[in-house]
């Protein structure tokens, strides 16, 4: 069965950080996946699930400026490379949309080169940003404008 992507819940969150190591293999990000955001940002706290769990999940809000900040977002190990990251991507950039937003924001270390390449796959610019996270901690910080589907080839 195809996952179905769903505002997310408290206890969705719980089950994520119980299943951790599947989302994240060794990296601990356990530390940025907080309540508040699922109590604060529910609508735009996005996961897919199928009948055997959460295949992946997508942490993102609306800025006042009109962003739409994606601040977290993984698949389940099994459901790597299926798309699945790209229609996370689709729900959240739809919602962030109808909230006002103009553009789309993420950010991630410039060692993640997994996450660079997705994030230019889906048409972001990528930039080099040093100090962004505190002196001598750089970050490759991603634009995008909306709508979301007029710039990503093959977008369902």
């Amino acid at each position: 069965m195809r996952p179905h992507i769903t505002p997310g819940t408290i206890a969705d969150l719980h089950q994520v950080l119980a299943d951790h190591h599947r989302y994240w293999g060794e990296r601990d990000l356990r530390s940025l996946h907080l309540d508040a955001l699922v109590h604060e940002f529910g609508e735009t706290w996005l996961v897919a699930r199928a009948d055997d769990g959460i295949h992946g999940y997508l942490i993102g809000f609306t800025t006042p400026d009109g962003t739409g900040y994606v601040h977290l977002v993984a698949t389940r190990d099994d459901a790597r490379g299926t798309g699945l990251g790209r229609r996370l991507y689709a729900a959240f950039a739809a919602i962030a949309h109808r909230q006002g937003a103009r553009q789309l924001k993420a950010i991630t270390s410039p060692g993640n080169t997994g996450s660079i390449a997705f994030h230019r796959s889906l048409g972001f610019d990528a930039t080099s940003v040093e100090d962004y996270n505190g002196p001598g901690r750089a970050r490759v910080v991603f634009h995008r404008p909306l709508p979301f589907e007029a710039a990503v080839p093959g977008m369902p």
